[in-house]
């Protein structure tokens, strides 16, 4: 039989303290294409699965039936993404079940279109040769750099007091509409998402001329031990 797999949770949440040596149903729980979920037992923690019912459609329903696998797994433990076997990390899964534990992750994009930000954005084109222009266009390239990166972080500052999260993952990028884009993911306890959302309106009054978008909760991926530098 072959097996489709969604995510790795605690053991203990799915079998309580007795730990399984075969996979346990999980109920009221179905996969792709409807297929049963269960609990496939791996030490302390479970990998949940369904039968692998080959449909030919891999498409969004696939995606949303996954998703709701996820989220499903997530009402009840800490929800771990399947990136390697789990017997070889079981002591980072350990870790990160231990960090993570009544945690959730929430996602903000901030898209900003001000005219302050006009010429940081500008792209820099370098010259085809070598000399004393080409290293003039290179400084002034950085240059440009520190300011979108500086202006990210000064942004990443202010939303981090409206938001006071656990911790946070930021990063920034331009995109193809002249403007940049600030992706931050916050860790946050699962009991404060609704004050954290209460917090969106306040976000919007205090960061004019920028884009707010939120999202989740979600399973706090970007905050897993081993992943972050």
């Amino acid at each position: 039989m072959a097996w489709y797999a969604y995510c790795i949770v605690e053991q203990q949440a799915f079998q309580g303290i007795v730990r399984a040596r075969r996979p346990v149903p999980v109920e009221n729980l179905k996969g792709i294409a409807e297929a049963q979920t269960f609990a496939y037992p791996s030490g302390e923690f479970s990998v949940i699965v369904s039968e692998y019912i080959p449909t030919g459609d891999h498409g969004q329903s696939a995606l949303v039936q996954h998703a709701h696998v996820v989220s499903e797994c997530f009402k009840r433990t800490t929800v771990l993404p399947l990136r390697r076997a789990v017997r070889l990390n079981r002591r980072t899964f350990l870790e990160s079940v231990a960090k993570l534990k009544g945690k959730a992750e929430m996602h903000l994009k901030l898209l900003i279109k001000d005219g302050s930000m006009r010429e940081a954005l500008k792209e820099i084109e370098l010259p085809a040769s070598v000399g004393s222009e080409y290293l003039t266009k290179l400084r002034e390239k950085a240059t440009r750099q520190r300011e979108r990166h500086t202006k990210a972080r000064a942004l990443s500052v202010q939303v981090h007091k409206i938001f006071d999260p656990l911790d946070q993952d930021v990063c920034c990028r331009k995109i193809d509409s002249g403007g940049m884009l600030v992706d931050i993911a916050h860790l946050i306890d699962h009991k404060k998402v609704q004050k954290y959302q209460n917090r969106y309106q306040m976000a919007t009054r205090h960061l004019p001329g920028i884009e707010v978008v939120m999202s989740g909760p979600w399973p706090p991926y970007h905050f897993i031990s081993g992943k972050r530098s």
